[in-house]
């Protein structure tokens, strides 16, 4: 799973990873976000990516001049695509499953619910994983302060079906005699909201219970998969001050729930000749003699000397810059490449990664 805060390229990390994966291991390999972005189609030049997997074509491949050893496969969560079925599976007969789609509540409140992601996400890559399609899928999570969410969200799904709330909501609905302790609220509650959305709220949550047994089952699975040891986390981040706080927060989360962490990728990391101490020396000294050297580089009468000076300098102060900057990033990726068991670094690009070129060139920079 590819985890990381906002904006440090874990999509594009993820579409390079599962790219990788194809080319050079073989087999078929998955990519799936669970981001409802177009972030993933963009990254790999696709117009669009639905529930259903779509299979990235030998010619695209051809095309990016690659040639894979195996087949990829893409795709992007449809949360209310995903409900519908996840309902329709675990109602205990199909008169309950269209009963609890035609319910108002689940047709307008739920879907705000659905729109979180979270549970329906695990649920429909659990699904994926026990098809037993693919020999490898790699999940773009959400953001990583929403990833921990949908990391926790099989459990808070299985707490949920036992929780005092549902049984609060159904029981006096269910034996139609409410007791004198609830009566008043229920009475306030028909006045302000309406009896007939009450029945519904009743309804909905009554035939809910019904998938108690699978619900709670398939989320014990899903936890018993995260903890799996073939499922490994990749948490991904830039070396900005905030993103590496995120990053550093979501490993120790990880440690907490017993996950394991197998890579950080540090993405858009300065190179590495910023930091050479003769480099930073040469550029000083350019900056100190900027306005001589530009009088000794100048022909009379033909430039501007104290122009050429202030360009010189101008340069020779902007490298120095970025080399403070590159070694402030060296000691973060020192702090971070303390835990994980690997460590790659994703040099900046000069151009955005929008086709399959581009990610297999980003994933060749991770893979070396």
């Amino acid at each position: 799973m590819s985890c990381g805060s906002g904006g440090v390229g874990k999509t594009t990390i993820a579409a390079a990873a599962a790219t990788m994966a194809a080319v050079h291991h073989g087999g078929r390999v998955l990519v799936v976000t669970v981001d409802p972005a177009r972030r993933l189609a963009d990254a790999l030049g696709l117009a669009a990516l639905g529930n259903k997997e779509t299979r990235i074509s030998p010619q695209a491949f051809a095309e990016a001049g690659i040639t894979p050893r195996g087949e990829l496969w893409a795709a992007m969560l449809d949360t209310k695509q995903s409900w519908d079925a996840l309902i329709r599976r675990h109602a205990p007969d199909l008169r309950t499953a269209e009963q609890i789609l035609g319910n108002p509540l689940y047709q307008n409140v739920a879907g705000r619910f659905v729109q979180s992601h979270d549970y329906i996400a695990m649920e429909r890559l659990y699904e994926i994983h026990s098809e037993g399609i693919y020999d490898l899928i790699v999940v773009d999570t959400p953001p990583s302060r929403n990833a921990l969410d949908f990391l926790d969200a099989p459990e808070r799904m299985a707490e949920f079906f036992s929780s005092r709330l549902l049984r609060w909501l159904t029981v006096p609905y269910r034996s139609r005699l409410a007791t004198l302790a609830s009566r008043p609220f229920y009475q306030a509650a028909d006045r302000i909201l309406g009896s007939q959305f009450l029945q519904d709220v009743a309804e909905f949550f009554l035939l809910f219970q019904t998938m108690h047994d699978g619900f709670v089952s398939r989320a014990e699975a899903v936890t018993r998969l995260l903890h799996d040891k073939r499922t490994t986390f990749l948490v991904v981040s830039t070396l900005e001050a905030a993103p590496v706080r995120e990053a550093e927060a979501f490993v120790g989360a990880l440690s907490e729930r017993g996950l394991h962490l197998g890579a950080v990728v540090l993405n858009k990391v300065l190179p590495a000749y910023l930091r050479v101490p003769a480099s930073s020396e040469v550029a000083g000294r350019m900056a100190a003699g900027a306005s001589e050297l530009g009088r000794r580089l100048t022909r009379e009468g033909e430039d501007d000397p104290a122009q050429v000076g202030r360009v010189l300098g101008e340069v020779a102060e902007s490298f120095l810059n970025f080399a403070l900057v590159a070694c402030r990033e060296a000691e973060q990726e020192a702090e971070l490449a303390v835990t994980p068991d690997v460590v790659a670094t994703v040099p900046m690009f000069d151009t955005d990664i929008y086709d399959l070129a581009g990610v297999a060139n980003l994933g060749e920079q991770i893979w070396g």
